[in-house]
This record gives C-alpha cells, sequence and structure tokens, in this order.
C-alpha cells in the first residue's frame, strides 16, 4: 500500500517511495523545497516534478549565494526558459528568497526546522491530512517577517511535510514510518 495521491505515474510514484516525508537539512536543500512548493501554488505537484532538472539547471541548482546575486537580466532570462514555470512574480519570489535566506543568521534549515511540531501519529484517511496547522502558520509568518515570498501557511505545510518534518504518509502506507 501507498498514499493514493504517489501511486501513478512513476515520477509521483518515485517522489513518493524515496523523497517525499524523509527529512532534509542544509540550506540549499530547503531553499530548493520552499521554491519549487512557491511555484506549485496553483498548479499541479505534477507538472514541477516534471520540470524539476530543469529548474534547477535554472537556478543553478539551488545555490542560495548564487541566486541571490541574480539580477534583473537574470530574472529575464528565466522568463524565456521554457523548461520552467515561467512566472514573473514567482521568479522574483524565488530571487527575493534567496537573498532573504542569504541575510539570515544561522541559516535557512535551523530557522525552518525550528518550527517542527511535536511527532503524532500518521493520518488513517487523506481526509485527516491538514492542508494549515498552528506551526505552519508561525512558519509562515516568520519566513515573511524576514523577507520571503509566496510562504503562505499551505505552502509553509506542503514544505513541511516534502522535508518530513511532519509525517503525513498514511497509517498503513509501506514508507517506514521515522
Amino acid at each position: 500500500m501507498r498514499c493514493p495521491w504517489g501511486a501513478s505515474p512513476e515520477v509521483y510514484r518515485d517522489y513518493h517511495d524515496q523523497e517525499w516525508g524523509r527529512p532534509v537539512r542544509g540550506d540549499d536543500a530547503l531553499f530548493e523545497r520552499v521554491s519549487l512548493e512557491a511555484f506549485q501554488s496553483g498548479l499541479s505537484w505534477l507538472v514541477i516534478l516534471r520540470k524539476r532538472e530543469a529548474f534547477r539547471k535554472a537556478f543553478a541548482g539551488f545555490s542560495i549565494a548564487k541566486v541571490a546575486a541574480f539580477t534583473d537580466a537574470d530574472a529575464e532570462r528565466l522568463l524565456g526558459d521554457s523548461g520552467i514555470v515561467r512566472n514573473r512574480m514567482k521568479i522574483e519570489a524565488t530571487i527575493a528568497n534567496a537573498r532573504a535566506a542569504d541575510a539570515l543568521d544561522g541559516g535557512l534549515s535551523d530557522l525552518v526546522w525550528s518550527f517542527a511540531p511535536e511527532t503524532r501519529e500518521r493520518p488513517k484517511r487523506i481526509a485527516d491530512v491538514p492542508a494549515v496547522t498552528e506551526e505552519s502558520k508561525a512558519l509562515s509568518k516568520a519566513l515573511k517577517k524576514r523577507g520571503f515570498k509566496f510562504v503562505g501557511p499551505t505552502t509553509a505545510y506542503a514544505m513541511m511535510q516534502a522535508i518530513g518534518m511532519v509525517d503525513d504518509h498514511l497509517a498503513d502506507c509501506h514508507v517506514p514510518q521515522r
């Protein structure tokens, strides 16, 4: 058994089985996740997964230092890159978020993980999985206070799931509980 959303297509299955819900740490790794979650806003996660390698190439491997140094010319270049989602606001937000992450004392990973909730039981049904929690609201607020964009509570919670801060694999899912 696996979580229903992770059954198909193959790119979902691989992401579900090998990555989603596994702990991720490190500033650049977290920057990639917050960036991809922001790009996903209003779109299907499948679109983002299929374009993930193009995103990595376009955004210098999600190196915070490199993206923080992007110029207006880089933003224009990205708007012409058909391999990624070409949304000016999301591209500009990603560059702004790199600058905000670069300015953090202690780093992005430490900040994000400081909002980790207590471990709880896995949900039994998809309907039991929240879209927003008190912790995701607090994380969103903290990120926005530091200059991050496209990091509302729902996006923050999706990132918390993706990086394994919360384990929302269903109770009968084959992925080992951590």
